[in-house]
């Protein structure tokens, strides 16, 4: 049995960063996720997926941006406990929560922050005949390497921002993108579109609007080309040696949604004031949670991380008063973070 002060559910950016909020304020986490590697959907799914909205840096990949909160929570020596779903969660008489995962692993935790993202996610398969001996060979649902497709013909099929980005960003490095999208609208944005379209327009791109790949042709796992049935019209045979498909995810919420918590649809109610569930010691951050005006940035996932820590000192030190203090001139500060004198 792990003994902590937090158990944090979710090892993306709001996970992590709930670590190092509750580390400032000397509280001890343990994390659990039930992807093998920490980062989350940054990690899992875009990990060279540029991300320009994080405060005073300008750009950098969501691999980036995971290795960097890493370095930022060392300090804190929280343990990592990947590839584990939570599986339980219960109250104990002393106000305590057990937590155990579905390897074993047990805690004993004076409170919960559920940072899951969107849940448990996987992506929405393409649902074609076969499709399954080509996964992770030459049928993608994320990227783990783009210097894979370079000089390859490469179909990409999706309409949001993930398809559209890695359409940008592999046009002219690959031997030739196709973009296919079941629609004629996209739902990515709008500067992203009219991008595409200049490409296309310039001969630098296909696109397929209105298709549905019906057929892959192929062996070993290794496919040759899709086969897209275009609406009103005859098939189309697009040549490709590798196919990345961005449909989306489906969320589950998994184990967390017999936890006895207020649900709201896919995601799970909490105060602004402490961000705080309908299950008092248990808290979330980030994508999962919902409130009026809830945006899903990562930003807005950090500013409800350093509200939560701070709910989560108070409750556990109900007569004291929870002092903020800065990491600039605190001693204290310096010392949780290792600064030296």
């Amino acid at each position: 049995m792990i003994t902590t002060d937090v158990v944090v559910v979710g090892a993306g950016p709001c996970g992590l960063f709930q670590v190092f909020e509750l580390g400032l304020l000397g509280l001890k986490a343990e994390v659990v996720d039930s992807i093998s590697r920490p980062g989350g959907q940054c990690a899992e799914l875009y990990p060279d997926k540029p991300i320009y909205d994080i405060p005073a840096i300008q750009v950098c990949t969501g691999e980036e941006l995971t290795n960097n909160l890493l370095t930022q929570i060392e300090p804190f020596h929280c343990g990592m406990h990947l590839g584990e779903e939570v599986a339980a969660v219960k109250r104990q008489e002393d106000g305590t929560f057990y937590v155990r995962t579905g390897a074993g692993t047990e805690f004993s935790a004076k409170a919960v922050v559920i940072a899951g993202g969107v849940g448990s996610f996987q992506p929405r398969p393409l649902r074609v005949t076969d499709a399954e001996q080509y996964e992770n060979k030459s049928l993608h649902y994320r990227v783990r390497d783009a210097a894979l497709f370079h000089g390859e013909d490469i179909a990409i099929l999706g309409g949001g921002d993930s398809a559209l980005d890695w359409a940008l960003e592999l046009a002219g490095k690959a031997g030739r993108v196709t973009l296919v999208h079941r629609r004629d609208e996209f739902r990515a944005a709008p500067a992203s579109v009219s991008m595409m379209r200049s490409l296309v327009a310039d001969g630098k791109m296909g696109l397929i609007e209105g298709g549905k790949v019906t057929a892959i042709a192929g062996a070993n796992g290794r496919m040759t080309s899709l086969t897209v049935q275009v609406r009103d019209a005859e098939a189309v045979e697009v040549p490709a040696s590798h196919a990345l498909v961005f449909f989306g995810l489906a969320p589950k919420l998994g184990p967390i949604a017999d936890w006895g918590l207020d649900i709201n649809r896919k995601t799970i109610n909490v105060d602004t004031e402490r961000f705080e569930t309908s299950e008092p010691g248990i808290y979330a951050v980030g994508d999962i949670n919902f409130y009026p005006g809830k945006k899903k940035l990562i930003l807005c996932g950090f500013h409800e991380a350093a509200l939560a820590a701070f709910a989560i000192k108070q409750r556990l030190e109900p007569d004291k008063k929870v002092h903020v203090q800065y990491t600039t001139t605190s001693p204290i500060m310096h010392k949780r973070l290792g600064v030296p004198d």
